[in-house]
Protein backbone atom coordinates (compact mmCIF):
# COMPACT_ATOMS: atom_id res chain seq x y z
CA UNK A 1 0.00 0.00 0.00
CA UNK A 2 1.22 3.47 -0.85
CA UNK A 3 0.41 6.57 1.11
CA UNK A 4 -1.95 9.02 -0.53
CA UNK A 5 -0.11 11.42 -2.85
CA UNK A 6 0.20 14.92 -1.54
CA UNK A 7 0.75 18.27 -3.17
CA UNK A 8 4.24 19.54 -2.51
CA UNK A 9 4.02 23.33 -2.17
CA UNK A 10 6.35 25.36 -4.31
CA UNK A 11 9.25 27.01 -2.52
CA UNK A 12 8.34 30.71 -2.17
CA UNK A 13 11.86 31.61 -3.21
CA UNK A 14 11.83 29.46 -6.33
CA UNK A 15 11.55 31.19 -9.66
CA UNK A 16 14.00 33.98 -8.93
CA UNK A 17 16.33 34.72 -11.82
CA UNK A 18 19.74 33.05 -11.49
CA UNK A 19 23.01 34.60 -12.56
CA UNK A 20 22.84 32.61 -15.82
CA UNK A 21 19.39 34.03 -16.61
CA UNK A 22 17.58 30.73 -16.07
CA UNK A 23 14.65 30.91 -13.62
CA UNK A 24 15.40 28.92 -10.49
CA UNK A 25 13.26 25.77 -10.32
CA UNK A 26 11.92 24.22 -7.11
CA UNK A 27 13.60 20.94 -7.95
CA UNK A 28 12.75 19.06 -4.71
CA UNK A 29 9.05 19.82 -5.26
CA UNK A 30 9.26 18.72 -8.90
CA UNK A 31 10.91 15.44 -7.93
CA UNK A 32 8.37 14.79 -5.17
CA UNK A 33 5.51 15.46 -7.56
CA UNK A 34 7.00 13.03 -10.09
CA UNK A 35 7.16 10.43 -7.31
CA UNK A 36 3.52 11.04 -6.43
CA UNK A 37 2.53 10.52 -10.04
CA UNK A 38 4.52 7.29 -10.38
CA UNK A 39 2.77 5.91 -7.29
CA UNK A 40 -0.56 6.08 -9.12
CA UNK A 41 -1.31 3.00 -11.24
CA UNK A 42 -2.74 4.76 -14.30
CA UNK A 43 -2.50 1.83 -16.69
CA UNK A 44 -4.16 2.26 -20.07
CA UNK A 45 -6.03 -1.04 -20.07
CA UNK A 46 -9.03 -2.12 -22.13
CA UNK A 47 -12.20 -1.99 -20.04
CA UNK A 48 -10.73 0.10 -17.22
CA UNK A 49 -13.36 2.34 -15.62
CA UNK A 50 -10.81 5.00 -14.70
CA UNK A 51 -7.27 5.40 -15.95
CA UNK A 52 -5.90 8.94 -15.61
CA UNK A 53 -8.54 10.17 -13.16
CA UNK A 54 -6.36 9.92 -10.00
CA UNK A 55 -3.47 11.66 -11.74
CA UNK A 56 -5.78 14.29 -13.20
CA UNK A 57 -7.12 15.01 -9.72
CA UNK A 58 -3.56 15.39 -8.42
CA UNK A 59 -2.59 17.72 -11.26
CA UNK A 60 -5.78 19.75 -10.85
CA UNK A 61 -5.11 20.26 -7.15
CA UNK A 62 -1.61 21.48 -7.90
CA UNK A 63 -2.88 23.88 -10.56
CA UNK A 64 -5.40 25.21 -8.03
CA UNK A 65 -2.62 25.66 -5.45
CA UNK A 66 -0.65 27.64 -8.03
CA UNK A 67 -3.71 29.74 -8.86
CA UNK A 68 -3.68 28.60 -12.48
CA UNK A 69 -7.02 28.81 -14.33
CA UNK A 70 -7.64 25.39 -15.77
CA UNK A 71 -10.25 23.13 -17.21
CA UNK A 72 -10.83 19.42 -16.67
CA UNK A 73 -12.60 17.78 -19.60
CA UNK A 74 -13.71 14.17 -19.48
CA UNK A 75 -12.88 12.88 -22.96
CA UNK A 76 -14.14 9.40 -22.05
CA UNK A 77 -15.34 7.95 -18.72
CA UNK A 78 -12.47 8.20 -16.26
CA UNK A 79 -10.25 9.74 -18.96
CA UNK A 80 -9.88 13.50 -18.34
CA UNK A 81 -7.71 16.14 -19.99
CA UNK A 82 -6.41 18.82 -17.63
CA UNK A 83 -5.47 22.06 -19.39
CA UNK A 84 -4.24 25.23 -17.68
CA UNK A 85 -3.56 28.61 -19.27
CA UNK A 86 -0.94 30.69 -17.49
CA UNK A 87 -1.04 34.34 -18.49
CA UNK A 88 2.35 36.04 -18.40
CA UNK A 89 1.05 39.43 -17.34
CA UNK A 90 3.56 41.15 -19.60
CA UNK A 91 1.25 42.12 -22.44
CA UNK A 92 0.31 40.43 -25.71
CA UNK A 93 2.54 37.79 -27.20
CA UNK A 94 2.82 34.28 -28.44
CA UNK A 95 1.23 31.21 -26.88
CA UNK A 96 3.50 28.29 -26.05
CA UNK A 97 2.19 24.88 -25.05
CA UNK A 98 3.85 22.19 -22.95
CA UNK A 99 2.22 18.78 -23.35
CA UNK A 100 2.38 15.49 -21.51
CA UNK A 101 0.29 12.48 -20.55
CA UNK A 102 -0.17 10.47 -17.37
CA UNK A 103 -1.39 7.11 -18.68
CA UNK A 104 1.14 4.29 -18.73
CA UNK A 105 1.44 0.81 -20.19
CA UNK A 106 1.09 -2.22 -17.99
CA UNK A 107 3.93 -3.20 -15.70
CA UNK A 108 3.64 -6.83 -16.85
CA UNK A 109 4.79 -9.37 -14.30
CA UNK A 110 5.71 -7.44 -11.12
CA UNK A 111 7.99 -10.32 -10.13
CA UNK A 112 10.21 -9.47 -13.11
CA UNK A 113 10.94 -6.06 -11.59
CA UNK A 114 13.72 -5.48 -9.07
CA UNK A 115 11.66 -2.63 -7.55
CA UNK A 116 7.99 -1.98 -6.82
CA UNK A 117 6.64 -0.72 -10.18
CA UNK A 118 4.49 1.81 -8.31
CA UNK A 119 6.72 2.53 -5.34
CA UNK A 120 8.16 5.79 -6.66
CA UNK A 121 11.44 4.84 -5.00
CA UNK A 122 14.62 6.85 -5.35
CA UNK A 123 17.98 5.11 -5.04
CA UNK A 124 21.27 5.22 -6.93
CA UNK A 125 20.29 8.68 -8.12
CA UNK A 126 17.29 7.35 -10.05
CA UNK A 127 13.52 7.50 -9.72
CA UNK A 128 12.18 4.02 -10.43
CA UNK A 129 8.77 2.81 -11.53
CA UNK A 130 6.32 2.48 -14.39
CA UNK A 131 5.95 5.88 -15.99
CA UNK A 132 9.07 7.34 -14.38
CA UNK A 133 10.44 8.08 -17.84
CA UNK A 134 7.33 7.71 -19.99
CA UNK A 135 6.39 10.28 -18.97
CA UNK A 136 5.47 11.37 -15.47
CA UNK A 137 8.85 13.00 -14.86
CA UNK A 138 8.32 15.03 -18.02
CA UNK A 139 4.92 16.16 -16.72
CA UNK A 140 6.45 17.22 -13.39
CA UNK A 141 9.34 19.01 -15.11
CA UNK A 142 7.11 20.98 -17.47
CA UNK A 143 4.76 22.07 -14.68
CA UNK A 144 7.54 23.24 -12.39
CA UNK A 145 9.42 24.82 -15.29
CA UNK A 146 6.38 26.95 -16.09
CA UNK A 147 5.93 27.73 -12.39
CA UNK A 148 9.54 28.92 -12.16
CA UNK A 149 9.12 31.23 -15.13
CA UNK A 150 5.90 32.64 -13.68
CA UNK A 151 7.52 33.34 -10.31
CA UNK A 152 10.50 35.01 -11.97
CA UNK A 153 8.30 37.90 -13.11
CA UNK A 154 5.94 38.94 -15.92
CA UNK A 155 6.42 37.68 -19.45
CA UNK A 156 4.50 38.44 -22.64
CA UNK A 157 1.89 36.05 -23.97
CA UNK A 158 0.79 32.92 -22.20
CA UNK A 159 1.61 29.27 -21.67
CA UNK A 160 -0.81 26.38 -22.10
CA UNK A 161 -0.01 23.41 -19.87
CA UNK A 162 -1.76 20.35 -21.26
CA UNK A 163 -1.87 17.07 -19.34
CA UNK A 164 -3.77 14.86 -21.76
CA UNK A 165 -5.23 11.37 -21.59
CA UNK A 166 -4.91 8.19 -23.65
CA UNK A 167 -1.52 8.74 -25.31
CA UNK A 168 -0.75 5.04 -24.94
CA UNK A 169 -4.00 4.14 -26.72
CA UNK A 170 -5.87 5.92 -29.49
CA UNK A 171 -4.67 9.38 -28.36
CA UNK A 172 -8.22 10.49 -27.61
CA UNK A 173 -6.97 13.30 -25.39
CA UNK A 174 -4.81 14.83 -28.10
CA UNK A 175 -7.61 14.50 -30.64
CA UNK A 176 -10.04 16.25 -28.29
CA UNK A 177 -7.60 19.05 -27.51
CA UNK A 178 -6.76 19.53 -31.19
CA UNK A 179 -10.46 20.16 -31.84
CA UNK A 180 -10.75 22.72 -29.05
CA UNK A 181 -10.61 26.54 -29.41
CA UNK A 182 -7.62 26.63 -27.07
CA UNK A 183 -5.56 24.72 -29.63
CA UNK A 184 -6.34 27.32 -32.28
CA UNK A 185 -4.38 29.93 -30.32
CA UNK A 186 -1.20 27.89 -29.82
CA UNK A 187 1.95 28.98 -31.71
CA UNK A 188 4.21 26.07 -30.80
CA UNK A 189 4.24 22.91 -28.69
CA UNK A 190 6.98 21.23 -26.66
CA UNK A 191 6.04 17.61 -26.05
CA UNK A 192 7.90 16.41 -22.95
CA UNK A 193 8.37 12.72 -23.84
CA UNK A 194 11.69 10.99 -22.93
CA UNK A 195 14.22 11.51 -25.70
CA UNK A 196 17.60 11.37 -23.94
CA UNK A 197 18.56 15.05 -24.43
CA UNK A 198 17.75 14.95 -28.15
CA UNK A 199 15.64 17.69 -29.70
CA UNK A 200 13.33 15.64 -31.89
CA UNK A 201 11.94 17.70 -34.75
CA UNK A 202 10.60 14.63 -36.54
CA UNK A 203 8.60 11.57 -35.59
CA UNK A 204 8.07 8.37 -37.49
CA UNK A 205 4.58 7.63 -38.70
CA UNK A 206 2.67 4.51 -37.80
CA UNK A 207 0.29 2.31 -39.78
CA UNK A 208 -1.34 -0.73 -38.21
CA UNK A 209 -2.74 -3.25 -40.66
CA UNK A 210 -4.80 -6.40 -40.31
CA UNK A 211 -4.83 -8.86 -43.22
CA UNK A 212 -7.75 -11.30 -43.00
CA UNK A 213 -6.97 -14.49 -44.93
CA UNK A 214 -9.94 -16.53 -46.15
CA UNK A 215 -9.43 -20.12 -47.30
CA UNK A 216 -11.39 -23.38 -47.14
CA UNK A 217 -11.61 -25.61 -44.07
CA UNK A 218 -10.55 -29.26 -44.49
CA UNK A 219 -9.25 -32.35 -42.72
CA UNK A 220 -5.54 -32.28 -42.00
CA UNK A 221 -5.21 -35.70 -43.64
CA UNK A 222 -6.66 -34.34 -46.89
CA UNK A 223 -5.07 -30.92 -47.47
CA UNK A 224 -5.91 -31.12 -51.15
CA UNK A 225 -9.56 -30.60 -50.21
CA UNK A 226 -8.90 -27.25 -48.53
CA UNK A 227 -7.13 -23.95 -49.10
CA UNK A 228 -4.86 -23.33 -46.15
CA UNK A 229 -4.77 -19.73 -44.89
CA UNK A 230 -1.79 -20.54 -42.66
CA UNK A 231 0.34 -21.41 -45.67
CA UNK A 232 -0.90 -18.19 -47.25
CA UNK A 233 0.02 -16.33 -44.06
CA UNK A 234 3.59 -17.58 -44.23
CA UNK A 235 3.81 -16.46 -47.85
CA UNK A 236 2.34 -13.06 -46.95
CA UNK A 237 4.93 -12.56 -44.21
CA UNK A 238 7.71 -13.36 -46.68
CA UNK A 239 6.20 -11.03 -49.26
CA UNK A 240 6.03 -8.19 -46.72
CA UNK A 241 9.78 -8.44 -46.23
CA UNK A 242 10.18 -7.76 -49.93
CA UNK A 243 7.69 -4.91 -49.69
CA UNK A 244 9.81 -3.35 -46.95
CA UNK A 245 12.85 -3.45 -49.23
CA UNK A 246 10.81 -1.70 -51.91
CA UNK A 247 9.72 0.98 -49.43
CA UNK A 248 13.30 1.65 -48.33
CA UNK A 249 14.32 2.16 -51.94
CA UNK A 250 11.24 4.23 -52.67
CA UNK A 251 11.32 6.62 -49.69
CA UNK A 252 14.99 6.60 -48.80
CA UNK A 253 16.73 7.13 -45.46
CA UNK A 254 15.81 10.09 -43.29
CA UNK A 255 18.80 11.59 -41.41
CA UNK A 256 17.12 11.10 -38.03
CA UNK A 257 14.11 8.84 -38.52
CA UNK A 258 15.89 6.15 -40.55
CA UNK A 259 13.89 4.04 -42.99
CA UNK A 260 10.43 2.57 -43.39
CA UNK A 261 9.96 -0.71 -41.52
CA UNK A 262 7.27 -3.33 -42.11
CA UNK A 263 7.05 -5.67 -39.13
CA UNK A 264 4.65 -8.64 -38.85
CA UNK A 265 3.41 -8.78 -35.26
CA UNK A 266 0.50 -11.26 -35.35
CA UNK A 267 0.07 -14.59 -37.15
CA UNK A 268 -3.06 -16.29 -35.89
CA UNK A 269 -5.25 -19.10 -37.13
CA UNK A 270 -6.54 -22.50 -36.19
CA UNK A 271 -7.40 -24.12 -32.86
CA UNK A 272 -4.61 -25.61 -30.69
CA UNK A 273 -7.09 -28.32 -29.61
CA UNK A 274 -7.87 -29.26 -33.22
CA UNK A 275 -4.46 -30.02 -34.71
CA UNK A 276 -6.04 -32.23 -37.39
CA UNK A 277 -8.12 -29.38 -38.86
CA UNK A 278 -7.07 -26.92 -41.56
CA UNK A 279 -8.80 -23.68 -40.56
CA UNK A 280 -10.81 -21.55 -42.92
CA UNK A 281 -9.44 -18.22 -41.70
CA UNK A 282 -6.26 -16.66 -40.36
CA UNK A 283 -4.97 -13.19 -39.57
CA UNK A 284 -1.66 -11.46 -40.17
CA UNK A 285 -1.11 -8.26 -38.20
CA UNK A 286 1.50 -5.76 -39.29
CA UNK A 287 3.11 -2.71 -37.69
CA UNK A 288 4.45 -0.27 -40.28
CA UNK A 289 6.68 2.69 -39.34
CA UNK A 290 7.24 5.44 -41.87
CA UNK A 291 9.53 8.43 -42.29
CA UNK A 292 8.80 12.00 -43.41
CA UNK A 293 8.07 12.01 -47.12
CA UNK A 294 6.34 8.61 -47.16
CA UNK A 295 3.14 8.44 -49.21
CA UNK A 296 0.96 6.35 -46.90
CA UNK A 297 -1.75 5.66 -49.48
CA UNK A 298 0.83 4.44 -51.99
CA UNK A 299 2.59 2.29 -49.38
CA UNK A 300 -0.66 0.72 -48.14
CA UNK A 301 -1.63 -0.05 -51.71
CA UNK A 302 1.71 -1.72 -52.36
CA UNK A 303 1.43 -3.84 -49.19
CA UNK A 304 -2.12 -4.86 -50.11
CA UNK A 305 -1.02 -5.99 -53.57
CA UNK A 306 1.96 -7.89 -52.20
CA UNK A 307 -0.26 -9.77 -49.74
CA UNK A 308 -2.94 -10.54 -52.34
CA UNK A 309 -0.39 -11.86 -54.83
CA UNK A 310 1.27 -14.05 -52.19
CA UNK A 311 -2.01 -15.57 -50.98
CA UNK A 312 -3.42 -16.08 -54.46
CA UNK A 313 -0.78 -18.75 -55.12
CA UNK A 314 -2.60 -21.10 -52.71
CA UNK A 315 -6.13 -19.96 -53.55
CA UNK A 316 -6.63 -17.80 -50.47
CA UNK A 317 -8.23 -14.37 -50.61
CA UNK A 318 -7.15 -11.35 -48.56
CA UNK A 319 -9.11 -8.57 -46.91
CA UNK A 320 -7.26 -5.55 -45.54
CA UNK A 321 -8.27 -3.37 -42.58
CA UNK A 322 -6.29 -0.24 -41.81
CA UNK A 323 -6.58 -0.18 -38.01
CA UNK A 324 -4.69 3.07 -37.53
CA UNK A 325 -2.83 5.53 -39.72
CA UNK A 326 -0.63 8.22 -38.18
CA UNK A 327 1.59 10.29 -40.48
CA UNK A 328 5.28 10.90 -40.08
CA UNK A 329 5.78 14.54 -39.16
CA UNK A 330 8.64 17.02 -39.26
CA UNK A 331 8.98 20.56 -37.92
CA UNK A 332 11.49 22.88 -39.57
CA UNK A 333 14.60 23.32 -37.42
CA UNK A 334 14.26 27.07 -37.92
CA UNK A 335 10.79 27.28 -36.38
CA UNK A 336 10.73 29.53 -33.29
CA UNK A 337 9.65 26.70 -30.99
CA UNK A 338 12.69 24.66 -32.06
CA UNK A 339 15.18 27.51 -31.87
CA UNK A 340 13.81 28.47 -28.44
CA UNK A 341 14.26 24.92 -27.17
CA UNK A 342 17.79 24.77 -28.55
CA UNK A 343 18.56 28.11 -26.87
CA UNK A 344 17.16 26.85 -23.56
CA UNK A 345 19.23 23.67 -23.72
CA UNK A 346 22.37 25.62 -24.58
CA UNK A 347 21.79 28.06 -21.72
CA UNK A 348 21.41 25.26 -19.16
CA UNK A 349 23.99 22.80 -20.50
CA UNK A 350 26.50 25.10 -22.18
CA UNK A 351 26.39 23.34 -25.54
CA UNK A 352 23.97 22.72 -28.38
CA UNK A 353 21.74 19.61 -28.15
CA UNK A 354 21.81 16.82 -30.70
CA UNK A 355 18.83 16.52 -33.06
CA UNK A 356 16.92 13.29 -33.42
CA UNK A 357 13.60 11.65 -34.24
CA UNK A 358 10.91 10.02 -32.16
CA UNK A 359 11.01 6.31 -33.05
CA UNK A 360 7.24 6.00 -32.60
CA UNK A 361 4.41 8.50 -32.43
CA UNK A 362 3.43 10.91 -29.66
CA UNK A 363 0.52 13.22 -28.97
CA UNK A 364 2.55 15.72 -30.99
CA UNK A 365 1.78 13.68 -34.10
CA UNK A 366 -1.93 14.23 -33.56
CA UNK A 367 -1.54 17.92 -32.64
CA UNK A 368 0.36 18.48 -35.89
CA UNK A 369 -1.96 16.36 -38.04
CA UNK A 370 -5.29 17.55 -36.66
CA UNK A 371 -4.56 21.12 -35.55
CA UNK A 372 -1.58 22.06 -37.71
CA UNK A 373 0.55 22.87 -34.65
CA UNK A 374 4.34 22.96 -34.82
CA UNK A 375 5.58 20.36 -32.36
CA UNK A 376 9.00 19.37 -31.03
CA UNK A 377 9.71 16.52 -28.60
CA UNK A 378 12.24 16.79 -25.76
CA UNK A 379 12.02 15.36 -22.26
CA UNK A 380 13.72 13.57 -19.36
CA UNK A 381 14.52 9.89 -19.54
CA UNK A 382 16.20 7.57 -21.99
CA UNK A 383 14.68 7.07 -25.41
CA UNK A 384 14.75 3.27 -25.15
CA UNK A 385 13.78 2.70 -21.47
CA UNK A 386 10.05 3.30 -22.01
CA UNK A 387 7.75 0.28 -21.59
CA UNK A 388 10.53 -1.90 -20.14
CA UNK A 389 10.77 -3.47 -16.69
CA UNK A 390 12.73 -1.47 -14.11
CA UNK A 391 11.87 1.78 -15.86
CA UNK A 392 13.70 4.76 -14.38
CA UNK A 393 14.78 8.34 -14.88
CA UNK A 394 17.87 10.06 -13.50
CA UNK A 395 16.59 12.31 -10.71
CA UNK A 396 18.87 15.20 -11.73
CA UNK A 397 17.22 15.26 -15.16
CA UNK A 398 13.90 16.38 -13.69
CA UNK A 399 15.40 19.66 -12.53
CA UNK A 400 17.57 20.01 -15.62
CA UNK A 401 14.67 19.69 -18.00
CA UNK A 402 12.48 21.98 -15.91
CA UNK A 403 15.16 24.67 -16.21
CA UNK A 404 15.47 24.12 -19.96
CA UNK A 405 11.69 24.39 -20.30
CA UNK A 406 11.67 27.66 -18.34
CA UNK A 407 14.54 29.09 -20.37
CA UNK A 408 13.02 27.93 -23.67
CA UNK A 409 9.64 29.44 -22.77
CA UNK A 410 11.24 32.77 -21.91
CA UNK A 411 13.14 32.77 -25.22
CA UNK A 412 10.03 31.84 -27.22
CA UNK A 413 7.71 34.32 -25.53
CA UNK A 414 10.04 37.30 -25.49
CA UNK A 415 10.92 36.92 -29.16
CA UNK A 416 9.26 38.89 -31.94
CA UNK A 417 5.75 38.11 -33.06
CA UNK A 418 2.95 39.07 -30.71
CA UNK A 419 -0.42 37.46 -31.13
CA UNK A 420 -2.59 39.16 -33.76
CA UNK A 421 -5.29 41.54 -32.65
CA UNK A 422 -8.61 39.85 -32.03
CA UNK A 423 -7.26 36.92 -30.03
CA UNK A 424 -9.85 35.69 -27.58
CA UNK A 425 -9.42 37.18 -24.11
CA UNK A 426 -10.69 34.05 -22.40
CA UNK A 427 -8.60 30.97 -23.25
CA UNK A 428 -11.56 28.65 -22.64
CA UNK A 429 -14.09 30.38 -24.89
CA UNK A 430 -16.01 28.06 -27.18
CA UNK A 431 -15.61 30.35 -30.19
CA UNK A 432 -12.99 31.01 -32.80
CA UNK A 433 -11.71 34.52 -33.38
CA UNK A 434 -14.26 34.87 -36.15
CA UNK A 435 -17.03 34.32 -33.60
CA UNK A 436 -18.13 30.97 -35.02
CA UNK A 437 -19.06 28.58 -32.24
CA UNK A 438 -16.94 25.44 -32.01
CA UNK A 439 -18.43 22.33 -30.40
CA UNK A 440 -16.61 21.54 -27.15
CA UNK A 441 -14.45 18.44 -27.35
CA UNK A 442 -15.19 15.53 -25.05
CA UNK A 443 -18.03 15.01 -22.67
CA UNK A 444 -20.09 17.71 -21.01
CA UNK A 445 -18.50 17.57 -17.57
CA UNK A 446 -16.07 20.48 -17.24
CA UNK A 447 -14.53 21.96 -14.13
CA UNK A 448 -12.92 25.36 -14.15
CA UNK A 449 -10.38 27.07 -11.98
CA UNK A 450 -11.22 26.78 -8.30
CA UNK A 451 -14.26 24.51 -8.82
CA UNK A 452 -12.58 21.25 -7.81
Amino acid sequence: MHSSPSIVPSDPGAGAARTDGVPDVDEPAAVAFAQDLVRLRTVNATGATAVEQPAADLVSRLFTAFGWPHEVTEVAPGRPNVVAVVEGGGGPGRTLMFEGHTDVVTEGDPAAWSVDPYGGQIHDGRLWGRGAADMKSGVAAMIYGVRALQQAGPFPGRIVVGVLCDEEGLMLGAKAFAASPTAAGVDGVIVCEPEGYEVCTSARGGIRLRFALHGVMAHGAMPQEGRNPLVAGARVVAALAGAEEWAVRRYGTHPHAGTVTVTPTVLHGGDPDQLNVIPADAVVGVDVRTVPGTDHAELIGHLRQAAEDAAAGVGVTVGLTVVDDRPAIETDAGHPVVTALVAGHRLVHGSAPPFGAVPGTTDGTILTRDAGLATVVYGPGGKWIAHQKDEYVEVREIGEYARVYAAAARHFLTGSGARPEGAAACPFRRHTRSGRRVPGAGRARRRRCGDQ
